[in-house]
């Protein structure tokens, strides 16, 4: 009974990404450094490491090279968690409300703001690989989960290395931050859950951002920009930002 009060009213739909620029691994190669870095900012561990997992972790880059999880250990099979998509969509909400400054503005309808977006995107908006069932999360957390990225033809995964500068009280320090990278013109499909339809027009919206902002590692460099196509559950277009569609 439950789960029909939540799922009557939602909103499903198939997103596919195709990257722009290459996209960058986040996860640390060394499992203990993660740990180890997302235990050092407990009692807050698990919001940390989602946000990590979303922003990227060039805090502790210099300490190892960033990757990508693997489906089934495959190293031909890279993907992203279903949290970084949601923390992208996090990343996209601040930008919108960024842009609406004016108190006044944001109760207008249409005005892209949206109040306690974290609360609501972490508790509305769910995402999942194709072929998962919404109602089973026993897989949460393991490679079943992962989101893949399918590299082009010929494509294949590379290492991008570049400077990390600091101003400390020693003066600028300068380490190199290495991570693996899927080529331009990946690709990755997942499912959208929306159990609320207000929040429907938000989606679009901040998919959009993509070409702006995307996924992974120096995204402020213009890394993991990406195009969209969003479907309905029939496979009918429904909105896109690809010059050419499909």
């Amino acid at each position: 009974m439950a789960l029909d009060i939540f799922s009557k009213n939602a909103i499903d739909r198939r997103i596919k990404i195709s990257f722009l620029e290459p996209a960058l691994g986040t996860a640390p190669n060394d499992k203990e450094v993660y740990s180890n870095y997302i235990a050092s900012k407990a009692p807050d561990a698990q919001g940390i490491e989602e946000e990590i997992a979303a922003i990227g972790v060039d805090g502790v880059a210099e300490q190892g090279m960033t990757v990508f999880p693997r489906i089934n250990f495959d190293k031909e099979r890279p993907g992203f968690w279903p949290y970084q998509i949601r923390g992208f969509f996090k990343s996209a909400q601040q930008a919108l409300n960024d842009m609406v400054p004016n108190k006044e503005e944001r109760k207008k309808k249409g005005s892209g703001y949206l109040s306690t977006y974290k609360r609501k995107i972490d508790t509305l908006v769910f995402v999942k690989t194709i072929g998962a069932r919404w109602t089973k999360y026993k897989t949460a957390g393991t490679d079943k989960q992962l989101i893949e990225i399918h590299l082009p033809e010929g494509g294949e995964i590379t290492a991008c290395e570049r400077p990390l500068r600091a101003q400390t009280m020693q003066g600028e320090r300068v380490a190199l931050a290495k991570s693996e990278a899927v080529p331009e013109g990946s690709w990755m499909e997942f499912d959208v859950r929306i159990i609320d339809p207000n929040l429907e027009d938000y989606l679009g919206e901040w998919l959009e951002f993509g070409a702006y902002n995307g996924l992974g590692q120096w995204r402020n460099s213009g890394k993991g920009t990406f195009v969209y196509w969003m479907y309905d559950m029939d496979g009918n277009l429904v909105k896109t930002n690809a010059e050419d569609e499909e």
